[in-house]
C-alpha cells in the first residue's frame, strides 16, 4: 500500500498538466519531506508527523490549482458586481414581459385563454432561466480568458446620492402591476369567456373586429406601462423623465379609448342590439360617463406625479 504522501501526490498531480507534473511532483515530495523532518527532528512519531503535514497542506485539489494558477470560483471578485447587477436588473422585467406577452398570444392568438396564465407562467421562469444561465456563462467566460472586458474603472463620481425616503414602495408597485395584468387578462377573456344574454348565447362585450389592431396596441401600452412601473420602482421616486413617459402611455391608452367609445365602436355591436337600454341611448350615455371618469383619472394620474416629482425635488 502507497504511504500517505504517495497518495497525496498522486491526488494532487492528477489536476497537473501532464508537462509539469514530474517537476511539481518533486518539489512536493521534498517540500513535504523537509516539513516531516522538521517535525521528527523535534520529537514527533513519523506518521503522526506525515499526517499533520499533509494536513496542513489542505485539499490536494486545492493546492494544484495554486500550482497552475487555476480559478476555483464561477465568477471572480473582477467581474462579480458587474454581473450581480446586470442580472438583478434584467431579471427584474425581461421574464415579466415574456410572460405576460407569452399568457397574451396563448389567449389570443392560440385561442386557448384557459391555458394562458399557465404558458405565461411557464414562459417566464424559462426566460429567468435562460437569462441566468447565459448571463453567468458569458462572465464565467470572461473571467478564465487572458484579456479583458475593459469596463471602466471606479471613482467617486459613481457613489449613489444619500439614501433618502422611499416614495414608490413595493407595494404600490405590486398593486400597480397586479392592476395591469387584470387589465391585459380582462381583454382575452371577455371575448373567449363572454358574458351571458339573455337568450343563452354567449356575446363578447368589446367588438371582436378590434383584435385586427386596436386591442393588440392597448395590450403593448399595458406591457409597456408594467415596464414603467419597474423603472419606477426601481429608481425608488417619480422623476421628471418618468413623469413624462407615464403621461405619454396615459394618452396612448385613453384617447384610443375615448375615441372608440364616442364613435361607437368599442361594444359589440350584437351586444347593443340584444339589449333595448343599450339601443335607446343607453350606450351613448354610457360612453360619455366612461370618457368624463377615463380624462379625469389621467388628468388626476398627471397632476399627481407631477406633484410627487416636485415635491422630491423640493
Amino acid at each position: 500500500m502507497s504511504s500517505l504522501t504517495d497518495r497525496y501526490l498522486a491526488a494532487t498531480l492528477r489536476a497537473v498538466p501532464e508537462p509539469r507534473r514530474a517537476e511539481i511532483a518533486t518539489e512536493l515530495r521534498a517540500s513535504i519531506e523537509d516539513m516531516i523532518d522538521d517535525r521528527t527532528g523535534a520529537g514527533q512519531d513519523a506518521d503522526t508527523a506525515e499526517r499533520e503535514v499533509l494536513t496542513e497542506l489542505g485539499n490536494p485539489d486545492q493546492l494544484a490549482a495554486g500550482y497552475t494558477d487555476r480559478r476555483l470560483q464561477l465568477i471572480g471578485p473582477r467581474y462579480f458586481l458587474v454581473w450581480w447587477r446586470l442580472l438583478r436588473m434584467l431579471l427584474t422585467f425581461v421574464p415579466a414581459i415574456v410572460g405576460v406577452t407569452t399568457g397574451v398570444i396563448k389567449a389570443t392568438v392560440g385561442g386557448e385563454p384557459g391555458a394562458a396564465i399557465g404558458a405565461g407562467v411557464a414562459a417566464a421562469l424559462q426566460t429567468a432561466v435562460q437569462t441566468a444561465f447565459w448571463i453567468t456563462l458569458l462572465f464565467a467566460v470572461a473571467e478564465r480568458l487572458d484579456g479583458s472586458l475593459k469596463l471602466p474603472e471606479w471613482t467617486v463620481d459613481q457613489l449613489p446620492e444619500a439614501p433618502r425616503e422611499r416614495q414608490v414602495t413595493l407595494v404600490d408597485s405590486c398593486a400597480s402591476m397586479a392592476f395591469l395584468v387584470v387589465a391585459i387578462a380582462f381583454l382575452p377573456w371577455q371575448h373567449f369567456q363572454p358574458w351571458m344574454s339573455g337568450d343563452g348565447s354567449r356575446l363578447p362585450m368589446i367588438d371582436p373586429a378590434l383584435w385586427s389592431f386596436w386591442l393588440p396596441a392597448l395590450i403593448v401600452v399595458l406591457v409597456a406601462s408594467m415596464g414603467l412601473e419597474v423603472a419606477k420602482y426601481r429608481a425608488g421616486r417619480w422623476t421628471w423623465p418618468l413623469v413624462a413617459g407615464n403621461a405619454l402611455l396615459d394618452l396612448a391608452f385613453a384617447v384610443p379609448v375615448a375615441w372608440l367609445l364616442l364613435t361607437d365602436r368599442l361594444l359589440n355591436p350584437a351586444l347593443v342590439d340584444r339589449f333595448g337600454w343599450l339601443r335607446e341611448g343607453g350606450a351613448q350615455d354610457a360612453a360619455r360617463l366612461a370618457v368624463a371618469v377615463t380624462a379625469a383619472l389621467v388628468v388626476w394620474d398627471v397632476i399627481d406625479s407631477a406633484v410627487k416629482t416636485r415635491r422630491q425635488a423640493g
